[in-house]
């Protein structure tokens, strides 16, 4: 793999590390904030929220512009933005900076996965977008466990400034790894924005973006209050929640390695059998979540079977969108992005209920029973990628 691909999973990092940090430090802001952990938890949303309106937006304004200076851009606002809501009082301020954050960190995400598929050949755009999401494994696995540490030990606050400061290497990453192309060079032929719009209308490419979605919104659902569910359900201290977050990042990279060398010629495999894991893990977690050891097993594994089988979908995303050469990126940003909107929003409904803290596994459960049955049906669909005519 191309040097420039692991610099730009270098600012990946960052904003993972930021995107994924809300999952420890929600309890902390809510109480800093008088705010309600439900209410905190849209923070989440709303960074999600920002990422599905800013991913095709920026993209579309973007795609005349030179790559390097369009990456490092959206670094530095990233940056800024955590710099800003790392000094706010006030939770609609923090909000905001959450939305400003979230358009960056899409229109960066956009442009560098269609930069990551153009670096490789046509037929290992899985291994490049297994490499780039590896920015974001090891944010769970390293960034987002020492943010929890950072965020027990000196606040929130701290937090959101160190992220601010990581951005900064990856920003002379960009600079110094990135190729300074023109923009009308990056343009021959490129189709009109009319007609990578156009792909949109293509049934499969959309049961793709759906099935991505759906797989991502359980995953977040559940991640963004596992807080709780280690300190109450499992009645250990709020270190130990960094102990999870570990778990399940260790595990999304093993997952999302071994799925970056399965999608590009046999996805079939890992949606069949990973699938049906995956659905049977997330009530597992529930129903276990009072021992320790079985929960940070799950978690484990649930973090493998989420990344592997949601990073498998959205490399079809891509495979499906390449008549879309500026746009795919965005595309498959949209679709991680609306599950990461939705999960929170259905598992905070959970919160409420008597299932409490676990109400958000049990959605996640329910959300992932949902993409199997629309899946299932059309597994050799998915499977045989492009040049299959069913659906067309």
């Amino acid at each position: 793999m191309p040097l420039p691909l692991y610099l730009l999973a270098l600012a990946v990092f960052a904003m993972g590390t930021s995107e994924f940090m809300l999952a420890g430090l929600l309890p902390d802001i809510a109480s800093d904030l008088d705010i309600t952990v439900g209410t905190a938890g849209l923070l989440t949303s709303a960074f999600a929220i920002g990422m599905i309106v800013g991913a095709p937006l920026v993209a579309a304004l973007a795609r005349s512009w030179p790559r390097r200076p369009v990456l490092l851009g959206f670094v530095l606002v990233f940056a800024v933005a955590h710099a800003v809501g790392a000094g706010t009082m006030s939770f609609p301020v923090l909000l905001a900076t959450r939305v400003v954050a979230a358009l960056a960190n899409a229109g960066f995400l956009a442009v560098a996965l269609t930069t990551a598929a153009g670096l490789v050949s046509p037929d290992r755009k899985g291994r490049a977008l297994a490499v780039l999401l590896s920015g974001t494994t090891v944010a769970t696995i390293a960034g987002v466990p020492a943010g929890a540490v950072l965020g027990t030990a000196l606040g929130w606050r701290a937090t959101f400034w160190a992220v601010a400061v990581l951005c900064l290497p990856a920003a002379l990453g960009i600079l110094k790894g990135i190729p300074a192309g023109r923009a009308e060079n990056e343009a021959v032929g490129r189709p009109a924005l009319r007609a990578e719009l156009a792909q949109l209308t293509r049934p499969r490419l959309v049961l793709m973006m759906l099935l991505g979605a759906l797989v991502n919104a359980a995953t977040f659902g559940s991640l963004t209050f596992l807080a709780p569910v280690v300190t109450d359900s499992a009645g250990l201290g709020e270190l130990w929640i960094s102990v999870a977050l570990v778990l399940f990042g260790t595990g999304s990279f093993v997952g999302v390695t071994v799925a970056g060398r399965l999608s590009d010629r046999n996805p079939g495999p890992v949606i069949a059998v990973g699938g049906p894991l995956l659905l049977i893990g997330w009530p597992a977690v529930a129903v276990l979540a009072s021992k320790p050891v079985a929960l940070f097993t799950l978690v484990f594994v649930q973090g493998a079977l989420s990344f592997a089988l949601g990073s498998t979908l959205i490399t079809r995303v891509l495979y499906e969108a390449a008549d879309a050469p500026t746009m795919a990126g965005s595309y498959a940003t949209a679709a991680l992005n609306v599950g990461a909107a939705a999960g929170p929003v259905v598992a905070a409904t959970t919160l409420g209920t008597e299932a409490g803290v676990l109400g958000p596994l049990w959605a996640s459960g329910l959300l992932v029973a949902v993409a199997l049955f629309i899946a299932f049906p059309l597994l050799t669909v998915i499977a045989a990628g492009r040049n299959t005519e069913v659906l067309r």
